[in-house]
């Protein structure tokens, strides 16, 4: 089973998402994690709480014997969108080291605070595993 970009024709091509995904199996869904280890300890800065959010996702996804391939859908909710805008560079290199050239429906969000006051970002998944016949 693999997930499958949506792309209406004459859409400009989206970048570093897609505008859908397609896919059929089993549902993972992942509330949102920030971006502290496992000792709850935060990484510094935006781009490193984004990518040990990332990480943690997979952590969880893990448990479920699924991969980054398998998320359909991340939904991002920051703190500050001028801070996220003015890192999307390193933020790109970072999501890519963590998820690889793997990019589902995404939503970015502002918002005023979040639940833990250090985080920067919280980032929720949808993923879609292969049916348990399918795994194998």
């Amino acid at each position: 089973m693999t997930l499958v970009p949506l792309q209406p024709p004459g859409w400009p091509a989206p970048k570093g998402y897609a505008n859908g995904m397609l896919g059929e199996g089993r549902t993972v869904l992942v509330g949102g994690q920030v971006g502290w280890d496992a000792e709850g300890r935060f990484a510094q800065g935006f781009v490193a709480q984004a990518e040990q959010a990332l990480r943690n996702i997979l952590a969880v996804l893990a448990e479920a014997g699924g991969r980054a391939e398998h998320i359909g859908r991340l939904t991002w909710y920051v703190t500050d969108i001028a801070e996220y805008r003015g890192s999307l560079a390193a933020l790109g290199s970072a999501y890519r080291s963590v998820m690889g050239r793997h990019y589902p429906a995404m939503t970015l969000v502002q918002v005023s605070a979040l639940a833990e006051p250090e985080a920067r970002v919280e980032i929720e998944a949808t993923a879609i595993l292969p049916d348990r016949a399918d795994a194998g």
